[in-house]
């Protein structure tokens, strides 16, 4: 029979709402498999033991030893579940392959509650942002674009050098602050010509109407910049993964923005913006296991609905093979998607309510 992990109660002490809730699911998910294992006389499987210990030890992953049989299971999950769905994959039933990857031994709740913090309710009651009219493209010279020249534009601003390199939030719900960040690199590269990697601690620290590790929101972090007339680099402030007393340096500026707009829900402004303005602050909902496990292909989740829980950047949108996609940059490091990469289906009914909340600083 299983052992279930340290007695909850014991263990919350001192910690975070956020790690509480995550040991009592602990204590609780161990107690409900190991109820099942006994129950149906399911083991581990036995062949997957080297690809167990190789997966541990890429991804430094230690253990009690009452921890490990649990842990194990749900890698186990995980693994049934990327063989399935890629046996599919090849069968022509989806567009996109899963593949194990650091979150291989974290239930969906479990996940969700430690890495998704974009606060949804919070955002929606926010007054900060200006709202985009659908013309309404400060300083844009451009002609107005047809829906059919939008169909055949490929945007990627990486190969502008908007965009800096895929960062990690590690075990922190600050989504929320790499999703601003990367917009405010974007606009200042474009204005300015020099890409300035900045900080995400100074908002985790410093933004108090967001709630650092325990998520926030990304017009909650501009206009915090606005507020203190600047954000520091990441070099000057750097990043911690937990929140601690604010240290902003306002002699130290790395980047301005002088207000922020939200636009309008729909795919067509969405194309629009990313095109003519560069990289968008974006929300999505990242809480299937699909998504959690994505490796390559363009993602498509006909159960993945517009309630949003994690905030990205969005980066251009193309086709492959075929299949239109959204380029979004994640956080969550280069072990995870495409190199920390993610082409979501595009135009398909807002798939994962990607054009819900968007946002953009303008410096």
């Amino acid at each position: 029979m299983y052992k279930c992990p340290w007695v909850w109660w014991n263990c919350t002490r001192g910690m975070t709402p956020r790690l509480s809730i995550m040991k009592f699911a602990l204590f609780l998910g161990c107690v409900v498999l190991s109820t099942l294992a006994v129950a149906s006389g399911n083991i581990l499987n036995s062949t997957l033991d080297e690809d167990w210990k190789n997966w541990k030890s890429e991804y430094e992953k230690q253990y009690t030893e009452d921890e490990e049989s649990y842990r194990r299971m749900i890698w186990d999950d995980n693994m049934r579940y990327i063989k399935q769905h890629n046996l599919e994959y090849s069968m022509g039933k989806h567009t996109f392959t899963v593949g194990m990857n650091q979150f291989g031994d974290l239930t969906n709740k479990e996940f969700n509650e430690l890495m998704n913090g974009f606060r949804q309710d919070e955002a929606d009651n926010s007054t900060e942002e200006e709202v985009d009219g659908e013309d309404d493209i400060e300083d844009d010279e451009e002609f107005e674009e047809s829906d059919e020249d939008l169909k055949k534009a490929n945007v990627d601003w990486r190969t502008k050098g908007w965009v800096t390199p895929v960062k990690n939030q590690g075990r922190c719900g600050s989504c929320w602050a790499f999703s601003a960040t990367g917009a405010i690199e974007g606009q200042w590269a474009k204005k300015h010509g020099r890409l300035v990697s900045l900080s995400e601690q100074n908002l985790v620290d410093c933004d108090k109407r967001s709630h650092g590790c325990n998520g926030g929101w990304m017009s909650s972090a501009f206009q915090y910049v606005i507020e203190n007339r600047g954000i520091n680099s990441a070099r000057t402030y750097p990043y911690e993964a937990k929140r601690r007393s604010c240290r902003f340096r306002r002699n130290d500026i790395a980047a301005k923005i002088r207000r922020h707009r939200r636009i309008g829900k729909s795919e067509r402004t969405l194309a629009r913006r990313v095109k003519r303005v560069g990289p968008l602050a974006v929300a999505i909902n990242a809480g299937r296991r699909s998504f959690r496990l994505y490796r390559s292909g363009v993602y498509y989740d006909r159960r993945c609905n517009g309630r949003l829980n994690h905030a990205v950047l969005l980066v251009g949108f193309g086709r492959l093979r075929g299949k239109k996609y959204w380029l979004v940059k994640n956080s969550w490091g280069t072990s995870w998607g495409d190199k920390g990469y993610i082409k979501m289906a595009k135009d398909r009914r807002n798939n994962c309510g990607i054009a819900n909340y968007v946002v953009y600083p303008i410096v």
